[in-house]
């Protein structure tokens, strides 16, 4: 099988084409992504030289681009999307952009929020986004549907909960707190600390995605979560323990605006349907993530510093 992935350079589809080519070796990818700011050749540098992965610098929103590479493959597993809440809060206008015109796995966070008491979502959940991004992913998945109902794309969903583990982009909350400790750096704690999200590990996720390809209905939505509800105070002081810091290292700032208060997924149908279930322990698998950012300061400090970004612009200009 043939496998378009858009979005590959980016956290989570990195991380699903090293997945995919190492339990599916039989099958080819070809890799589409833009290379904005979140994009990183250096995620995929294992995959150079092997002769099931191509990738392919373009914009998803290009038509003609897109519609030449569709033509070589069997599947498309659409990652691409504009994914920083604060990014969609400051210009929302790239996230409709990306977001509505390409169809794509989507989050948890378009169906709004709960309190404490408040069962998990589920894939019926009514839809209730509250910022721009969610917004956009909403949007888009209103549009898979109706290709599906309409022309009958053969298509399904997911609905994925918090993502964390290697090559997650340092703005994001675990990755930026890592890395500013071991910068000797402070930790932005939202508000007081009390929002509370699921977290799964990138890994189960991908397999989630896996058994959804060869395993799931066409035209169904499935949930995927990490069954690890924790405040973003629970998740700092995680963190601070493995690195070795006290509190003193917290700084409190002022909340983020919409922040929505609890994301939680129910995957009772991905189990039952599927036979998938979330493997990684949450204390293992952020304890290794600790030590993938300490192993690979190279990594993120170039990220940090733009370094990155200056050299793709070098080799491929502003061509989309």
């Amino acid at each position: 099988m043939k496998l378009l992935v858009t979005g590959g350079a980016g956290f989570i589809g990195a991380n699903f084409i090293h997945y995919w080519l190492e339990n599916n070796p039989e099958d080819s990818i070809i890799n589409l992504d833009s290379l904005t700011y979140a994009g990183n050749l250096e995620n995929l540098k294992g995959c150079e030289g092997n002769p099931n992965y191509k990738f392919i610098k373009g914009d998803i929103c290009d038509k003609d681009l897109v519609n030449d590479i569709v033509k070589e493959v069997d599947l498309i597993v659409h990652f691409a999307a504009e994914t920083h809440v604060d990014r969609s809060i400051i210009d929302g206008g790239s996230f409709v952009r990306t977001n509505v015109l390409g169809h794509h796995i989507s989050t948890d966070e378009v169906f709004g929020a709960l309190d404490l008491v408040d069962p998990k979502f589920q894939e019926n959940t009514p839809y209730d986004p509250r910022s721009p991004y969610s917004a956009s992913k909403a949007a888009s998945d209103h549009l898979v549907r109706a290709y599906w109902h309409t022309h009958k794309l053969p298509i399904t969903i997911s609905n994925c909960t918090n993502n964390y583990g290697p090559y997650q982009f340092p703005e994001k909350l675990i990755p930026l707190f890592v890395t500013n400790l071991i910068e000797g750096k402070k930790v932005p704690v939202y508000g007081k600390g009390g929002n509370i999200r699921d977290w799964i590990h990138v890994d189960d996720h991908n397999a989630g995605v896996e058994a959804i390809i060869k395993k799931g209905r066409i035209g169904e939505t499935y949930g995927l979560g990490g069954e690890n509800e924790l405040t973003n105070l629970d998740i700092t002081n995680n963190i601070l323990n493995l690195m070795g810091f006290g509190d003193e290292m917290i700084e409190y700032v002022e909340d983020r605006k919409g922040h929505d208060f609890r994301y939680a997924m129910d995957i009772s149908k991905a189990k039952n349907e599927l036979g998938w279930y979330p493997k990684v322990d949450f204390k293992t698998g952020l304890a290794k993530t600790v030590v993938w950012y300490r192993q690979n300061q190279e990594w993120w400090q170039k990220i940090k510093s733009g370094e990155y970004k200056d050299y793709y612009q070098k080799q491929y200009g502003n061509k989309q």
